[in-house]
């Protein structure tokens, strides 16, 4: 079943521990905190150089980092740099740890993106409400970031988190060969149940079929509401065979689903659907959305409540391969 979104505001629950990064050349400073810390709920990981701290970062996205701007060779700042140049660790907080009390390289720090300074030697309990702080704003700004990628009515997420996600999950499944597959879910003449029945109705309308969507769909899956009555779901690490079957699985829950404020009404889907085995021939997302909106088109002009998918070649320039 697909995460719901709403849910996942929550914030973490009192088992959840943050994830800190130390990148610290002295070997003694790593002991230190590993020692003093190991109380908090805090899941620690050492790095000791520019480039080992870099892939950490990458790997494990921390919550926070704890970064000695002294190593060796000013890779202190070069990494704070690279860190604040990356889009996947650009909004983790980075704490100085540093040795230097220049105000000038204090503000140097500070104009590459650090959230705070913290002098060597430091008092253990101002280095911990520091950080508590700076994991504090950090988890606020993840929930603001959330909510406005939510869209309001049906809970789902919204067009702005699906032209992101789907940019990632392309170059993802480029980068590693996976499959990756793609459904455009379009409700069937929906403006005559606005104009039949009244917007509310509409509203519940939609609001019932994000609900199918995400309880028909699996936790790995990325339900969206694309726009209007049009819906999103992509679909990582699954081939265009199984991409079928889940929307199958969809097209027919929706048209089993009953509207107990009018018993008469039955809503069907038209489903545009693509995938490939491991992508290459479709680089850009738009390609993909262009694409899977003409299997909806198909679809919609072959007599709606149906499903029209197509085969993207993995490696060889050419157009799809329509396959119903």
């Amino acid at each position: 079943m697909s995460p719901d979104p709403i849910q996942s505001l929550a914030g973490p629950t009192s088992d959840a521990r943050s994830r800190v990064l130390i990148v610290d050349d002295s070997a003694d400073v790593h002991r230190l905190l590993r020692a003093r810390l190991k109380h908090d709920e805090l899941e620690l990981d050492s790095a000791f150089s520019e480039d080992e701290g870099f892939e950490r970062a990458i790997a494990m996205l921390p919550d926070l980092i704890l970064l000695d701007i002294g190593l060796p060779t000013d890779e202190g700042l070069r990494l704070l740099r690279r860190l604040k140049d990356e889009p996947r660790t650009r909004d983790v907080p980075v704490v100085i740890l540093s040795g230097f009390q220049s105000p000038q390289v204090k503000v140097s720090a500070f104009d590459l993106g650090a959230v705070d300074y913290v002098t060597k030697p430091f008092d253990l309990t101002e280095l911990r409400v520091r950080m508590r702080a700076a994991l504090r704003t950090y988890e606020l700004l993840q929930m603001l970031s959330k909510r406005a990628q939510i869209d309001g009515l049906t809970g789902l997420w919204n067009r702005a988190f699906f032209d992101k996600r789907m940019a990632e999950e392309l170059t993802r499944a480029q980068r590693y060969g996976h499959p990756l597959s793609l459904a455009m879910v379009d409700l069937d003449y929906f403006k005559q149940v606005n104009d039949t029945y009244g917007h509310p109705v509409g509203d519940a309308v939609l609001q019932g079929v994000a609900r199918v969507l995400r309880r028909e769909t699996r936790e790995s899956d990325l339900v969206c509401r694309f726009g209007g009555e049009e819906f999103a779901v992509v679909m990582p690490e699954t081939n265009p065979q199984d991409a079928l079957k889940l929307s199958e699985r969809i097209r027919i829950a929706i048209g089993e689903t009953r509207w107990p404020r009018v018993p008469q009404l039955h809503v069907t889907v038209s489903m545009g659907v693509i995938g490939a085995t491991a992508p290459g021939v479709l680089p850009n997302p738009e390609d993909w959305i262009e694409l899977c909106d003409r299997q909806l088109y198909a679809a919609k002009h072959n007599g709606r409540n149906r499903i029209a998918h197509a085969f993207v070649p993995d490696s060889r320039p050419g157009e799809l391969k329509a396959a119903g």
